[in-house]
């Protein structure tokens, strides 16, 4: 649909004292506007996408704060509150003795046909969470989902809006919800509760659920996901990696932990035997990265993903934008590990490497402790592939540009050791875990475990395998709290998981 955008700007300015709002009412671009800011014993400003600029020669007083806070609903525990039938929000902030001395007024929107660009991404029924930083648009975005989701799919949505800033402030919810039910929540410490309460009471077929922050929170998302329930939700972070190194919020994608490999599996690998794994399912399917309503970055298999990642192999999001005339346009952009270019490099063969960065005497022993038919070159134009450290790929040196002209395929390296590049040369010979037993032993297991845990299957029945691989199957559904039990004789031996007893 044609986007639309609602702001109920008038009310906002209502709310702000006359010789504030006076200068905002006369400007052209005030549907621009993002906040006013008013601090005591400070000029009043408004801030909009590219500058800002005083709205008074005068400094805020307290009656100027006072006027506001009167004309607006009560502040809850986290200090927001709003202006009734409208999404604008005012923060205040306080002294040591609980009194007002700063509001941040900020212009709520409703923005119509904003999820274009992601709309058969949340058609598909997967848990979608959108992450961009504050004031990208992720509520506004949130909210259209939610509408769309109620009214143009028929789909059972209950909201938990916890700030009143999804369907803003007041009993009755703002219209840019559509037939979306919203559930307030009366202080921020019982958001995870009130998600609980959402599924248990109210039978929806989707949560749409704003800045899930705590780890409460994150623990209720994955009992929701558990429940066959759709979630939608947001949280803070620019991209992918941002919430990895969150401890309190890596648990929504599956969680990072430590495993210690024993000597012969850290051979194998070409890893140190301590390394960084994927603890569980993630919670969320779909991770998109919000740069703007025009354009982002979708992340579609996040087990998948974040694997990689965790192997020094980071993923590229695949690319969406909007065109002028309101046109999608998916790039789906290779990670710069891969191969990017028309050149195919075939196992079994000698290979030359062009190296631009990477010590070529560490190349040369990886090459020689892995026994790799690799030759070292001195021109783009005779090499199969050129290797270089990320540092230099962000710069884009002139030899990297013509590479990506020739066709020659780049790779990337985090640093310049004989252990990354021998995992890196694994990878090129296709001598990588991808067609390791093992590794698929374990990945039928964990594939097996989320069935379970989503309630499709009561009991999966793995395939065949040796003791040893069986040990590691059954430790593995321990770790989610499930039921294991091997069944049968060698060489048919295997395993059985399931929620319960047997």
């Amino acid at each position: 649909m044609e986007r639309k955008i609602t702001d109920d700007l008038d009310a906002l300015l209502e709310a702000l004292p006359p010789h504030i709002s006076e200068p905002l009412h006369q400007r052209e671009d005030r549907s621009e506007l993002l906040e006013v800011v008013m601090d005591l014993g400070r000029k009043p400003s408004a801030r909009f996408p590219h500058y800002e600029f005083n709205l008074s020669s005068k400094d805020v007083t307290e009656e100027d704060l006072q006027y506001v806070v009167s004309r607006i609903g009560a502040f809850g525990d986290d200090n927001r509150a709003g202006i009734e039938r409208t999404l604008h929000r005012i923060s205040a902030i306080r002294n040591r003795k609980g009194r007002i001395i700063g509001l941040t007024c900020r212009v709520g929107r409703a923005v119509y046909g904003t999820i274009k660009i992601i709309e058969d991404l949340i058609q598909s029924g997967k848990n979608t969470l959108l992450l961009g930083a504050p004031g990208v648009g992720k509520t506004t975005m949130l909210r259209e989902v939610a509408r769309v989701l109620a009214e143009d799919f028929k789909k059972r949505v209950i909201i938990v809006d916890t700030s009143n800033e999804i369907a803003g402030d007041g009993d009755i919810p703002h219209p840019a919800i559509g037939q979306a039910r919203r559930m307030q929540v009366t202080t921020p410490t019982m958001q995870h509760a009130v998600m609980i309460e959402a599924v248990e009471n109210h039978m929806p077929e989707v949560i749409v659920i704003d800045e899930i922050g705590t780890e409460l929170e994150a623990l209720a998302a994955r009992t929701i996901a558990e429940r066959g329930v759709q979630l939608i939700g947001t949280a803070h972070g620019t991209n992918l990696e941002n919430l990895m190194m969150n401890p309190t919020l890596s648990d929504l994608i599956g969680g990072i932990q430590t495993v210690t490999l024993g000597d012969e599996e850290a051979r194998r690998r070409g890893t140190q035997k301590s390394i960084l794994e994927r603890k569980a399912p993630p919670t969320f399917d779909i991770v998109i990265e919000i740069q703007s309503w025009e354009r982002v970055g979708v992340h579609r298999d996040v087990a998948k993903v974040l694997d990689a990642i965790l192997r020094g192999q980071p993923v590229a999001p695949e690319i969406r934008t909007l065109d002028e005339g309101g046109e999608l346009k998916v790039e789906e952009t290779a990670s710069p590990e891969l191969e990017q270019g028309r050149k195919v490099i075939r196992p079994g063969r000698l290979i030359r490497l062009y190296p631009y960065g990477i010590s070529r005497g560490n190349l040369e022993q990886a090459a020689s402790e892995m026994g790799a038919l690799l030759s070292i070159v001195n021109g783009l134009r005779e090499a199969d592939a050129l290797v270089t450290l990320r540092s230099y790929y962000r710069r884009k040196p002139p030899a990297l540009r013509e590479a990506e002209e020739l066709g020659v395929p780049i790779y990337v390296l985090k640093n310049n050791t004989v252990l990354q590049i021998e995992q890196f040369l694994a990878t090129i010979f296709e001598t990588s875990e991808r067609t390791d037993p093992l590794t698929l032993a374990l990945k039928e297991a964990e594939e097996a475990i989320e069935r379970v845990m989503r309630e499709e299957e009561g009991i999966v029945e793995l395939s065949p395998q040796r003791a040893s691989i069986r040990r590691l199957q059954h430790q593995l559904a321990e770790r989610y709290n499930l039921a294991s039990r091997s069944l049968g004789k060698e060489p048919h031996r295997r395993v059985r998981i399931s929620k319960g007893d047997f």
